[in-house]
């Protein structure tokens, strides 16, 4: 029942689509424009470099504040679950960016949300997933890249952590825990899977912040 709660609450952050009411303030629903996504890369291309940083700060806030509510919940009585309880808040949100119900389950591809889980759950999992993204993304211009392979790092460098006693749970809970880690490498990877077909087909868009109009 912990669960299911922390996974309501993230969702319920999650449900903040910040591409979305950028766009509904330049009168234009974002989602008819560019990939069709309500997330950061198609705000960058469809609204400007401001816009997209917009969209990328407030997504990645959202994430760390549903986060923080399950650990203010939840701290004094289930401390030794703490960090499962943190991750389905994590994954709750995730879900409820990419599939928010009063979008039609539309939302946008939950990699700037995973990045404030990231750091709601140990800043260094933050930075290695910030330091992967830009090493790729200006070595190839691909965001879609540099999301996975960020995320996938990310997921790696949780995942052992977490099984090497970081977070200090017992052993069921860790492979829990990694499960749900699983899942959400798993989401990202299917909502990317038409930039991976296009990236293996050399037709993958580039993205080129100097081009962008403020």
């Amino acid at each position: 029942m912990l669960r299911v709660l922390c996974l309501l609450i993230g969702y319920v952050f999650g449900l903040f689509q910040t591409g979305y009411i950028i766009g509904r303030i330049h009168h234009t629903d974002i989602r008819k424009h560019g990939s069709g996504n309500a997330g950061t890369t198609n705000a960058l291309r469809t609204f400007g470099l401001k816009a997209g940083l917009i969209t990328l700060l407030c997504d990645l806030l959202k994430c760390v504040a549903a986060v923080l509510v399950v650990n203010l919940l939840f701290r004094a009585e289930h401390a030794e679950i703490l960090p499962l309880l943190r991750i389905y808040a994590g994954l709750g949100c995730v879900l409820g960016h990419n599939f928010p119900f009063y979008l039609g389950f539309k939302g946008g591809k939950g990699v700037a949300a995973s990045l404030g889980f990231a750091f709601a759950m140990h800043w260094t999992a933050g930075v290695l997933a910030l330091c992967v993204f830009f090493v790729v993304f200006f070595s190839t211009h691909y965001v879609s890249l540099g999301s996975i392979l960020a995320y996938t790092a990310t997921i790696i460098y949780l995942g052992v952590r977490c099984l090497n006693g970081f977070f200090g749970m017992e052993k069921a809970l860790r492979v829990e825990f990694c499960c749900v880690l699983v899942f959400l490498l798993a989401m990202v990877i299917f909502r990317h899977r038409e930039n991976i077909k296009r990236l293996l087909a050399g037709n993958e868009n580039k993205t080129y912040l100097h081009r962008k109009k403020m």
